[in-house]
């Protein structure tokens, strides 16, 4: 497969057809969350993606490989595999990126912006309301199932794109962006309910400031609007993860939709 021989015959060829089958599988895992995040060890990466990729060679052996990876040839096909898999994997990052947008919303209105912490899943920062929706979200990607469900896709995406025909098209690739603008939008769904209020609490303290400037009430104005963000947010709980759930359909359906596209 790789243009060379090392004399060990037909274990020879499965290795290499598993580390073909490897390009697809890891480069999906690597673009996609919770299974690419940074705090995930590259040792472990590396083990899920051998043995996906072992199953994937035994659930699918009609899946051609091409006959010398070490070629121009090969190189396209290399290719081809890591686009398919940073399509399938990106797709996934596009929803969970609603959450954190949403969260950046929130936290700006409640005055806490300044309140930034670690994101262990990208490696850069957010507020503490987004590493909050970031594992509600998470664990309801894992509760429902949807993580062996997106697995499932990736592993079908080999009947839909065999490699040698790994071309998404420009059809798929505006999908794909078209799905980024669905995202800013419920992002927009999930704080419109605690904005609508910090909002309301805003226009209260202004209008009680102007009525009574000796009392200096701008002063309360970041303390009310904390409580009041909180107290949204707990009333409003049912609402965002009605939202995360369909938002982990919506992803899963598009991922779905770049296959049968």
């Amino acid at each position: 497969m790789i243009g060379l021989d090392f004399g060990l015959g037909a274990l020879e060829q499965d290795m290499w057809r598993v580390v073909f089958l490897m390009t697809r599988l890891g480069a999906a895992l690597l673009a996609a969350p919770f299974f690419g995040a940074s705090a995930v060890p590259v040792a472990v990466r590396v083990t899920m993606t051998g043995a996906l990729a072992i199953f994937v060679s035994i659930w699918m052996p009609n899946v051609q490989t091409p006959e010398a990876l070490i070629s121009a040839e090969g190189m396209l096909a290399i290719a081809g595999e890591v686009i398919v898999g940073l399509a399938l994997g990106f797709v996934l990052q596009l929803a969970f990126a609603a959450p954190t947008v949403a969260a950046e919303l929130i936290g700006g209105g409640m005055g806490m912006s300044m309140a930034m912490t670690t994101d262990p899943g990208s490696g850069g920062t957010t507020t503490a309301f987004g590493q909050y929706f970031i594992i509600v979200l998470t664990l309801i990607f894992l509760a429902t199932g949807a993580h062996l469900h997106w697995i499932a896709l990736v592993t079908e995406s080999y009947n839909a794109f065999p490699p040698g025909q790994t071309w998404l098209g420009p059809d798929r690739f505006a999908a794909i962006a078209g799905f980024a603008s669905f995202m800013f939008e419920t992002a927009l769904r999930i704080a419109l309910p605690v904005t609508l209020i910090l909002l309301l609490v805003q226009v209260l303290t202004g209008i009680l400031s102007r009525s009574a400037p000796s009392l200096n009430l701008f002063a309360l104005g970041l303390p009310a609007g904390v409580l009041a963000g909180l107290a949204a947010l707990i009333i409003s709980a049912p609402l965002i993860y009605d939202q995360f759930t369909g938002l982990v359909a919506d992803g899963l359906d598009e991922t779905e939709s770049v296959l049968d596209r």
